[in-house]
């Protein structure tokens, strides 16, 4: 028995799906890296202000996103069995979920913006930074959950392309306005943080449009026509709200958590918002390829699961996990060499600010071994398997019973350096990893989630 398979039919679709999944969350973060990037050149308190002010934007992404890993769980089991029909409701599902959220998170933070920030941090100055910034950023909140779901639509049934087209048309139009609107170039006023969040909104829905003018005009697999998103299946929406509901719990309770922590953070002092507000974003970029690869699994395990090859399945198991470790392997050594020359693209205004951002970095080329290994394990493999209970729970109790209580312990308790707060705070995505290799392999995780006979 070999750990990689070969089977050159895997490859193909594996790294045809990873390539087009990392690229698309490669460019799509890129939009946040670019107002970092911008925002750092123009002031290091709008950076921070901006980057705290995101984790209202992350916890929103963890929610809808898990919405859209829900349409993928059901309709990629659809997909392998050759069934297209009930993808549609699934999909019809999917979206009036992603309403929902969208209308609440912008009601939220239209009515308490300032509240808000003064959750994530204490220095006055980044609290106004923020509050400018969510002001506007709020409308693109329901752009964003729309989008999100439609792109997951296609990507099970396996069109990836058309995400990562649209998200670097995206790029560009957030990074020339940026430009403009930022520092006031070309005839603009400067408008520094609102002007960023001005660029981010124009491309969230430019993002929207161009998702809805693909899935309704151009899209060949699942032919979708506008009308059929407004009916809907009973049983079908009690299948979603049965396997779905874990999905976004955990991505609720994922992107709460990363808020408390964020807030952790924020009273740690103007430098180490700062670092941090670096390393956010390199992580989001350093790690594509790890939640590509989760997303990749996701979709070849539920058409494996549809199509009932278990042989097959097992096979592409051991041979997924053994890729996840080399993308994590490549990518930890990557960032810990480059670590000096990556830092040099942002303009940290203070020696202390750069010194914790270097050793914060220092800590993420470790752990993101980890989170290479067992976050496509978990949320691609086990999720996509069917048992989606289970990712829901594991991570409850690493967040909120491990993370959660070492890191408030070292910052407020025992008053120890940002460095080590910060590894408190990354120490999951490496004790994971048991549970991860405990759970894959004992392939309890497989659940047939489609209906017999197809829905109508």
């Amino acid at each position: 028995m070999h750990l990689f398979t070969k089977d050159k039919a895997f490859y193909r679709q594996f790294f045809s799906l990873l390539l087009f999944i990392a690229l698309q969350n490669l460019v799509s973060y890129s939009v946040s890296l670019a107002d970092s990037i911008m925002l750092s050149n123009y002031s290091q308190n709008a950076l921070s202000g901006v980057t705290q002010a995101n984790q209202v934007q992350f916890l929103l992404q963890m929610i809808v996103t898990s919405a859209g890993e829900g349409v993928v769980v059901l309709a990629s089991q659809y997909w392998g069995k050759g069934e297209k029909k009930p993808i549609v409701p699934i999909t019809a599902i999917g979206l009036t979920v992603a309403f929902v959220i969208g209308v609440v998170f912008t009601c939220v933070v239209s009515l308490a913006p300032r509240q808000i920030m003064c959750l994530l941090s204490d220095e006055e100055a980044i609290i106004r930074e923020g509050v400018d910034y969510l002001r506007v950023i709020r409308y693109t909140y329901l752009f964003y959950c729309l989008s999100t779901v439609i792109l997951a639509s296609l990507r099970s049934v396996e069109s990836v392309r058309v995400g990562l087209v649209i998200m670097v048309m995206s790029l560009f139009v957030n990074i020339g306005l940026n430009y403009c609107l930022i520092f006031g170039k070309l005839g603009f006023a400067q408008m520094g943080t609102t002007g960023a969040a001005i660029a981010t909104l124009a491309a969230r829905a430019f993002e929207f449009v161009a998702s809805c003018v693909y899935l309704f005009l151009m899209d060949k697999k699942l032919r979708i026509r506008p009308k059929q998103l407004f009916r809907f299946d009973r049983a079908l929406n009690h299948d979603y709200a049965k396997y779905a509901t874990p999905v976004m719990l955990a991505g609720a309770s994922w992107g709460v958590a990363m808020f408390v922590q964020t807030a952790i953070i924020g009273r740690m002092g103007t430098d180490a918002i700062a670092a941090n507000a670096t390393v956010v974003s390199l992580f989001g970029m350093i790690s594509v390829f790890a939640y590509g690869a989760g997303n990749a699994a996701g979709v070849i395990t539920g058409k494996l699961v549809g199509e009932g090859d278990d042989r097959k399945l097992r096979e592409y198991v051991r041979s997924m996990q053994g890729l996840f470790l080399v993308i994590g392997l490549v990518t930890g050594a990557a960032l810990y060499l480059l670590r000096y020359p990556i830092l040099e693209f942002y303009h940290l205004e203070t020696k202390g600010a750069h010194d914790i951002a270097l050793q914060f970095t220092t800590v993420l080329a470790v752990t993101v071994v980890g989170t290479a290994y067992q976050a496509p394990c978990l949320g691609g493999i086990v999720r996509g398997g069917g048992h989606t209970k289970f990712v829901f729970y594991n991570d409850l109790i690493f967040q909120w019973g491990v993370v959660l209580v070492l890191s408030a312990l070292a910052q407020f308790v025992w008053k120890l350096e940002p460095v080590w707060v910060f590894l408190c705070l990354k120490s999951d995505q490496v004790l994971k990893c048991a549970v991860a290799v405990y759970e894959v392999n004992s392939y309890r995780w497989i659940r047939h989630l489609t209906r017999e006979p197809a829905a109508e």
